[in-house]
């Protein structure tokens, strides 16, 4: 596989001779106690499922559902660790960098009847037995279609534009580019990709409960389907489930709202 420790040619050299995307490699993931991993897995599974959890009412059903008490920094920490919105008007954790532009939103009323009409990614929270790692994907609205996903142990700037990139670079471009207003995604490298591709782009306002909706459809099937599940030891287990789990999503999972049909069979009857 890859050589890291003095390799004879660069990462992404090796990368394109083995057909590997660099931002699939196998990352470590971030390592954290026990206690909090923990908690930080039951906060995940709480928030999946009522996605308008704000800090107060995520303390609640700690308490409620798990007898956890929890101090309400303690958790407007993990939130922030974690990447976790709530979709309700609220000041939040996904906040633009200083001095980071920010794009008018650009779907409202807008009918979405084709392939590469809009793209829309997200970033999420994955757990593991021994830490966790983020999970970005690149998503197709129309068709639903995963367009390009990855991996990683940091939610930098850098990464997110390193898997735009390579998302382009599989020959397709959408018309416009729907992200929210976190720092990875307003960023100058970020934005400076999509200008340069001639793409339009779009953020959502705060707490837009329907502007990533499918994407967080995707994140909730991936957990409850995969990752639950599994509970991975490492990236390199982590980065072959999330692969299968996405083959399935796009190849063998049908859609009641593509009268299920699959993604790619919506994405390449264009």
């Amino acid at each position: 596989m890859v050589e890291h420790k003095k390799p004879p040619m660069s990462i992404r050299h090796q990368c394109e001779l083995l057909g590997i995307a660099r931002s699939g490699l196998y990352y470590a993931p971030r390592k954290v106690s026990e206690q909090e991993l923990e908690l930080m897995f039951r906060i995940d599974q709480l928030f999946l499922s009522r996605p308008t959890l704000g800090t107060r009412g995520m303390r609640d059903q700690l308490w409620r559902k798990h007898g956890l008490l929890v101090n309400r920094k303690r958790i407007q920490r993990l939130y922030q660790k974690m990447g976790l919105v709530p979709i309700y008007p609220k000041a939040n954790t996904s906040k633009p960098g200083k001095g980071h532009r920010i794009y008018p939103y650009l779907l409202r009323n807008l009918a979405i009847y084709r392939n590469n009409q809009v793209w829309s990614a997200d970033i999420t929270y994955i757990p593991m037995k021994k830490g966790f790692m983020y999970l970005m994907a690149i998503m197709d609205v129309h068709s639903r279609r995963v367009i390009h996903w990855g991996l990683s142990n940091t939610m930098d700037a850098a990464w997110c534009a390193e898997i735009l990139q390579e998302a382009l670079e599989k020959g397709e471009k959408p018309e416009i580019f729907n992200t929210d207003q976190g720092s990875q995604f307003t960023s100058d490298i970020f934005t400076r990709i999509l200008s340069s591709n001639g793409i339009l782009i779009s953020m959502d306002g705060k707490g837009r409960a329907t502007d990533n909706a499918f994407i967080e459809r995707l994140w909730r099937s991936l957990k409850q389907e995969k990752i639950y599940l599994n509970m991975y030891e490492n990236g390199r287990e982590l980065y072959q489930g999330v692969m299968e789990w996405m083959i399935y999503y796009n190849q063998e999972r049908g859609h009641k709202s593509l009268g299920y049909k699959t993604p790619n069979e919506i994405y390449k009857a264009a």
